[in-house]
């Protein structure tokens, strides 16, 4: 609670009830000039009503999000048939397939951009527009640390796209496409041709990778107005979702209810539980971390393993399955898929609703009904037994690694094999189809100098992809090893988000070409097979240090001063935590 100068407890701030009346409640010069430049149409009472911004992530170069402002629409008139005052605000937007070197080194800039301005700015409660990957994460941070009433209306997937009459997966396919071109199997000229018919509407990508996932992971915090999350973009519910979406807000207001009053670990475990029952990105685990780290809520890596490794796989999507997101929303949608492992979730975990989820999961109507059990298996004949996020550990990754069993080959998750090393993207680019490589399918393909620092920013380049030689020879799968993150439309054996990274000081810096890497999936274990005395004696090699970023200045440089590793979630350490919304000095 704030208090005023003579100690009367207010909540916000203000005698009015509303934080906004700091600027507009009274009639002195500064209040004057905070009405005055704010009228233009605005009638006289407009200024007594909870003040609602809609954080939209709109943007052309973001074309993934290019029609959140139709969906801001929406939301601007659910605002006023509450009885608020819209305001949209156009705040930071990250195209995942656009930003160059990654769309992660601007989440923790884009978060602290939209909290400051929600601080600064006559704010009561804020609707967040989010759907690429990093829209949602970055806008949930800044709620998160501002504090201030928030609910957040996902964009929602595309539709299927279809070539030579195949559903196409936006990413997964340009994966698989593009290897078999590598492969020989497929012509340029029909991969270019797929490009038209795999975006086919609005919308972000359709596959179970990030920016879906984190859509499905909102709502499973409690943080979306309930059953609106996966719903497609083009589909007209969106827009009464968002409608109703914007009429929550102003309640929001009346109910004082903020991030920090519903959000708990609670809410932490539900979505780690959604996040293995969809078979979700493995992006999801930093997300959640940097997430829970600005609500000062205590999670941690081994919390992935602990509550979801042995969570089912019961949504058949690629890249674990077969299916798309307007099928999982046609077959039922989250819901649908939280009744099955209802019993696996805390029900003490509340939502912006004021309800509990589990609670919403048994609402009437069709509401969690299963209309294709093909999409989401039953709980007794789940796609994958366990298929939760595994976290690693070992003397490669003693801070933890993570890999996704449901992405990768069954008979890979045990291997031992021969590294074969590159010290940064532009060395593996350069040498991955050299003829004379040494490299069989049984060799683990280690990257370094992709982490948060060395990059900067980790980017999706974890994937690799294969040697040609070996693809001409059928191999579709190989171990590979990464400090960086892969899409979440990708697939592979792939272990990802090794910590400490490599300029960090991690072991991952002394491997050599020839070591043997051991990965133990069931055995939660990743080792390189090398003496501890013959690893004390190496050093840095001086072209693996020549290839981590030193920018000069800018966000770069702040960035890789403060940035934290993966397991922590990858914030800049003093962002950690929240300021809250207190309004500190007038402008004027």
């Amino acid at each position: 609670m704030d208090r005023t100068e003579n100690g009367t407890a207010l909540r916000g701030g203000s005698r009015s009830g509303l934080r906004s009346a700091q600027w507009y409640a009274g009639d002195d010069r500064n209040a004057y000039i905070h009405r005055a430049w704010m009228r233009r149409g605005v009638p006289g009472d407009g200024f007594d009503r909870p003040q609602v911004v809609i954080a939209n992530t709109a943007s052309d170069l973001t074309p993934c999000n290019r029609h959140l402002t139709e969906v801001a629409a929406s939301v601007r008139d659910g605002v006023h048939a509450a009885g608020g005052t819209p305001l949209e605000l156009p705040v930071v937007s990250l195209g995942e397939t656009q930003v160059r070197p990654t769309a992660m080194l601007w989440r923790n800039m884009a978060a602290m951009a939209i909290e400051e301005m929600l601080r600064a700015n006559p704010v009561d409660a804020v609707v967040l527009l989010g759907g690429c990957d990093k829209t949602i994460p970055a806008l949930l941070m800044a709620a998160a640390s501002v504090d201030l009433p928030a609910v957040v209306v996902p964009g929602g997937p595309m539709l299927t796209g279809t070539f030579r009459g195949t559903p196409l997966g936006c990413g997964t396919d340009v994966w698989r496409l593009s290897e078999e071109v590598r492969g020989g199997t497929l012509s340029n000229e029909a991969f270019v041709r797929s490009e038209s018919s795999m975006i086919r509407s609005k919308g972000h990508c359709n596959t179970m990778g990030t920016a879906s996932t984190m859509g499905l992971l909102a709502e499973a915090l409690g943080t979306v107005l309930p059953g609106l999350a996966g719903t497609p973009a083009p589909d007209a519910r969106l827009l009464e979702g968002a409608h109703a979406t914007g009429r929550l807000a102003v309640d929001l207001v009346t109910a004082d209810r903020r991030p920090s009053t519903f959000l708990s670990k609670a809410s932490f475990h539900n979505a780690i539980v959604t996040l293995a029952a969809i078979g979700g990105s493995t992006n999801a685990v930093v997300h959640l971390l940097a997430i829970a780290g600005r609500l000062g809520i205590d999670l941690t890596l081994d919390d992935f393993d602990r509550i979801g490794s042995r969570v089912p796989v019961l949504v058949d999507l690629q890249p674990a399955g077969r299916f798309l997101m307007d099928d999982l929303y046609r077959a039922g949608g989250l819901h649908a898929v939280l009744r099955e492992v209802a019993d696996l979730l805390d029900p003490a975990a509340l939502t912006v609703s004021g309800r509990s989820l589990v609670d919403h999961l048994h609402d009437g109507g069709d509401d969690g009904q299963v209309w294709d059990r093909e999409v989401i298996r039953p709980r007794e004949a789940p796609l994958l037994a366990e298929g939760g996020i595994a976290v690693l550990r070992g003397n490669l990754a003693p801070d933890g690694a993570i890999i996704k069993p449901a992405a990768a080959s069954p008979e890979l998750l045990t291997h031992r094999g021969p590294a074969v090393v590159f010290d940064s993207i532009e060395d593996f680019h350069a040498r991955i189809d050299d003829p004379d490589l040494d490299v069989t399918a049984d060799s683990v393909l280690v990257l370094r100098g992709c982490g948060p620092k060395a990059y900067p920013g980790m980017p999706e380049v974890a994937n690799m992809p294969l040697p040609t030689k070996l693809l001409e020879a059928g191999v579709r799968d190989m171990v590979r090893v990464c400090d960086g993150r892969m899409s979440g439309t990708a697939y592979g054996t792939v272990v990802l988000h090794v910590a400490p990274e490599a300029a960090a000081g991690g072991v991952l810096g002394l491997v050599r070409t020839g070591d043997t890497v051991v990965l133990d999936v069931p055995g939660r274990r990743l080792e390189l097979d090398v003496p501890a005395e013959e690893l004390a004696r190496r050093t840095l090699d001086p072209a693996t240090a020549a290839a981590f970023a030193n920018p000069a200045r800018g966000w770069e440089r702040l960035y890789v001063d403060h940035v934290q590793q993966a397991d922590s979630g990858a914030d800049l350490d003093f962002l950690v935590g929240s300021s809250g919304s207190a309004v500190s000095r007038e402008s004027h």
